[in-house]
């Protein structure tokens, strides 16, 4: 009998069943200047419950060298430290259908988006929007932006932190993200 998982994926005796994920709500506060975008939170990070759980993806180790915050601090204390350098987090989609953590899993027809024009209405002083990944900005330009009003916001794809993504050293992937916590 197949058996239910955290993340919305049930798995019979051969093969992962795709069905319905969730995302988190966003990590913010009304003086964030910098929105992180990633596309779906991976099976680990909803079992978690936290952005970037799993334990090899890079996020919270480059972020917390970038701002000089020991990533093997509580998510809590992390998610402080990113909300006092001005950097609010979330995902572009607000669910999917999706078998497993991968972004190419994603089903292309069942990527419903959040709710960005009440973000932007509620976060002024965005100005940079910097996506992990191609597959957040996939998402974002095809299934958000058409539905935002022109505006001031400057767009950046970032290399992906996840353990998928293995083209780029750490160093070179740290560089990169540099940009994020320049003023």
């Amino acid at each position: 009998m197949a058996r239910r998982h955290a993340a919305g994926v049930r798995r019979g005796a051969d093969a992962m069943v795709v069905s319905r994920v969730r995302s988190f709500a966003p990590i913010a506060d009304g003086d964030a200047t910098r929105l992180v975008l990633g596309s779906m939170p991976g099976v680990a990070s909803l079992r978690a419950g936290q952005y970037y759980a799993h334990p090899r993806n890079l996020f919270w180790r480059i972020l917390g060298d970038l701002l000089g915050v020991d990533c093997a601090l509580p998510y809590a204390r992390r998610v402080a430290a990113l909300a006092a350098s001005g950097i609010a987090l979330w995902d572009v989609l607000k669910s999917c259908r999706r078998a497993g953590s991968l972004d190419a899993a994603i089903e292309r027809d069942s990527g419903v988006p959040n709710d960005f024009v009440r973000f932007f209405a509620t976060h002024p002083g965005i100005l940079s929007v910097y996506f992990n990944g191609a597959s957040a900005e996939f998402w974002y330009r095809r299934r958000v932006l058409p539905s935002l009003p022109s505006g001031k916001l400057v767009y950046r794809r970032l290399p992906s932190t996840s353990p998928a993504h293995a083209a780029l050293s750490y160093e070179e992937k740290r560089a990169a993200w540099q940009v994020v916590v320049t003023r």
